[in-house]
């Protein structure tokens, strides 16, 4: 079957040379997407060899990972064992510049602290992060252990739980009298349920992609302990940086000075957590993509051990590429999920609908290079981040399947599952922190925030995995799909047809508005 025969089943060529890809909330500054069913049928894709010998990819940006990592490790390393044991055991808080009271010496203050205080050191802290990320653990490790029973419950749980969840974190902010914390989760906790409540209507068709996803994992256990695995690894690298982090908040700097080295640990934190994210989701792609070529798990055609030659080629010749896209990709799908939020429920408001457009429009050529189905690419055929990107997008577009990712809320479900999950660790780990040490909670709480997203990421990557595996087979192959599930393979061409129908209206109500506006004005 060619790559064009089975979406000529779903729609028609009408369909396919008159629709433009105008999102349900697009208006004509959009670009037209047609997938015209009269050009020429392609041949079928290529089909990936985890045999083949690969080049490695983006070297600069893995030598720029790894010089960061052990940079960072050392001076996590360091900034524990100052404060472990005995205060500035290295001197280093002479640099912090710290005055004290007017200009007393760091002797002095030391004085002045033990007098009034006790001195903090790294081991009256570093207990709290270990309930942060044994909490982080807990959560992820039960969540990828309920997923193939209660999956598709705890997806809801996480889409009308999260509102609540943050709403209560606010008023407990207020309570003890964190007044822009309490505002901070009191504004978020209002834009997770505008947005939602703004693509309510497409949470049917999210959660039957998510059910099928969680339906092919569940025949995989091997994927299974592979995010297993890497939680525990993550786990480990977060034990040293939970020590570093409690030297910092154990020093004698000034509060400011605590914070921006708190804000430079996270974002490391980050991105390191993004990679181990994305480092699953391209073993998890390989995988799902030689399921659905070889038509099952135990095909004859399979590979052997395929999920450790996948992981080969994740942790070498592409572990460049991931890097690279675990920078931008993360913020830049969140940008791009509410922005699409918001734009479908401004209305007639033109000023604002412009400003809005004009970061709408920024957002759509950054997703072009920074998507996540370029991980299935670098999976597949281990090209480079840029270039898996570009071909993922333009994939998408030739064959209209743009129109499906677009009102697919997949990705924005799982993220709530990931901030939830955070929440909660961030919450247990600031109830006891507030009995310890009560005026410390907003530091350590949001930094166990932080690390409990990133634990809970690291299992939910493999749902978003199998999701972006699919879209993408469906793309290059549907004959794919529909020999793994065919009612499935029906269901997703009907909704394509479907979105396809409704962006030609949508292309058409806005040229006729053009001409009307342009008939109606004076000469």
């Amino acid at each position: 079957m060619s790559l064009r025969d089975p979406q000529r089943r779903a729609f028609s060529d009408a369909d396919l040379a008159s629709s433009a890809s105008v999102d349900e909330d697009e208006d004509e500054n959009e670009r037209s997407y047609v997938s015209n069913g009269s050009d020429a049928s392609p041949g079928p894709p290529p089909r990936p060899s985890l045999n083949e010998a690969r080049h490695w990819r983006d070297l600069f940006w893995l030598v720029i990972f790894v010089i960061h990592l052990l940079a960072f490790g050392a001076g996590l390393a360091l900034l524990g064992i100052n404060h472990f044991s005995r205060p500035d055991r290295f001197n280093i808080d002479r640099f912090t510049n710290i005055t004290g009271g007017g200009n007393s010496s760091q002797d002095a203050l030391l004085q002045q602290q033990q007098q009034s205080a006790r001195v903090d050191l790294t081991e009256t802290y570093w207990p709290f992060y270990g309930v942060a990320g044994g909490a982080g653990a807990l959560l992820a490790w039960s969540w990828l252990s309920l997923l193939g029973t209660h999956g598709s419950q705890m997806m809801k749980v996480s889409i009308h739980g999260l509102t609540t969840y943050l709403a209560v974190v606010s008023v407990l902010c207020f309570w003890v009298k964190h007044f822009f914390w309490g505002v901070a989760f009191a504004v978020g906790a209002g834009l997770q349920f505008l947005y939602v409540m703004s693509v309510l209507e497409r949470f049917p068709f999210t959660m039957l992609v998510l059910q099928k996803a969680v339906k092919m994992l569940w025949n995989l256990p091997e994927v299974m302990r592979v995010a297993y695995a890497f939680v525990a690894i993550m786990l480990c690298w977060m034990g040293l940086w939970s020590f570093g982090v409690s030297g910092v908040i154990a020093s004698n700097m000034d509060d400011s000075a605590r914070w921006w080295l708190l804000v430079i640990f996270a974002v490391s934190l980050f991105w390191i957590g993004a990679v181990f994210c994305n480092t699953v989701h391209v073993i998890v792609s390989g995988m799902v993509f030689l399921v659905l070529i070889n038509g099952s798990r135990s095909a004859p055609s399979m590979p052997l051990n395929p999920v450790l030659k996948s992981l080969r080629y994740a942790v070498t010749t592409s572990f460049g590429s991931i890097c690279y896209g675990s920078l931008f990709t993360a913020a830049i799908r969140a940008m791009r999920w509410e922005i699409r939020g918001v734009r479908s429920k401004i209305g007639s408001n033109e000023c604002l609908l412009c400003c809005v457009d004009f970061l709408f429009h920024l957002v759509e050529t950054l997703v072009r290079f920074f998507n996540k189905y370029a991980y299935v690419e670098i999976a597949v055929n281990g090209k480079g981040f840029n270039s898996s990107a570009r071909d993922a997008w333009e994939l998408f577009q030739s064959t209209g399947i743009e129109a499906l990712v677009a009102y697919d809320c997949s990705g924005a479900v799982l993220l709530m599952s990931i901030i939830l999950g955070g929440m909660i660790t961030g919450t247990c780990t600031g109830v006891w922190t507030w009995f310890k040490r009560s005026d410390k909670v907003i530091m350590v709480g949001s930094t166990a925030i932080l690390m409990g997203m990133i634990l809970v990421g690291l299992a939910v990557v493999v749902v978003e995995s199998a999701v972006t595996s699919i879209y993408v087979c469906f793309a290059e192959d549907p004959s794919l799909i529909q020999r793994w599930d065919a009612e499935f393979f029906d269901q997703m061409s009907e909704a394509l047809h479907q979105r396809l129908q409704y962006r030609s209206a949508r292309a058409r109500e806005v040229m006729n508005r053009q001409h009307d506006q342009l008939a109606d004005s004076p000469i």
